[in-house]
């Protein structure tokens, strides 16, 4: 059995984050005989700007692409499309409004003690774009937790202490010193780059063959 580690580079607010691990799921099942695959969240923020002010998604996207709000709506009702055919919950992706995501990546951090951070992940995603919550808040960061079957109160603490803040801004800087601009990026032994959420078919070749490289290389 060949052995891949994949880091997984990527925001709570990016839809296609959410898109691109579900395919990656799709992809690991179909390659399990042949390749056992680990897996690691690593945090990256669209909207880093601590002191930001919630806006509409429409609005914002729209401004920050130079898009109509017609054209960005059409282009989020065709990834809710895509979501939906792959199980997730995007009912609400165009009521969120957008958000930081700071506090949401040291939980992830705090959770992988737990073998919990894919969980915690798919919580925070269900939560912005299923019902459309801030998850920058400290409440509903709380119910993430539980859902992902982690203690609310323990997460509480976390949040209110300056646990992972360091973590998480250094691996930030890691990954943009790396040259990792946009996400999802799927990091694979730390030598391959996967950009973007590709469909399972072709990020299962692109497994497979990594695997191959490294087994031959």
């Amino acid at each position: 059995m060949k052995n891949l580690h994949i880091d997984l580079v990527s925001d709570i607010a990016c839809p296609w984050c959410a898109i691109g691990y579900a395919r990656l799921e799709q992809a690991m099942h179909s390659i399990k005989d042949q390749v056992s695959v680990s897996l690691q969240w690593r945090a990256f923020e669209l909207n880093p700007d601590p002191n930001l002010i919630p806006e509409a998604i429409l609005p914002a996207l729209s401004k920050k692409y130079g898009r109509s709000e017609e054209e960005m709506r059409a282009s989020q009702q065709s990834m809710m499309q895509i979501a939906a055919d792959l199980g997730l919950n995007f009912e609400k992706m165009q009521q969120r409004f957008t958000c930081n995501t700071f506090d949401a990546h040291r939980l992830v951090k705090w959770a992988a003690a737990f073998d919990k951070q894919t969980a915690m992940k798919q919580a925070l995603f269900e939560a912005y774009f299923g019902f459309a919550e801030d998850v920058s808040k400290i409440e509903v960061l709380q119910q993430c937790a539980e859902k992902a079957g982690l203690k609310p109160e323990e997460a509480l603490k976390v949040l209110e202490s300056a646990q992972f803040i360091d973590e998480v801004k250094t691996e930030e800087a890691q990954y943009q010193q790396a040259g990792i601009s946009s996400v999802p990026a799927f990091v694979i032994n730390q030598r391959y780059l996967i950009s973007g959420a590709q469909d399972a078919a072709t990020l299962a070749r692109s497994l497979l063959q990594i695997a191959d490289e490294m087994t031959t290389g």
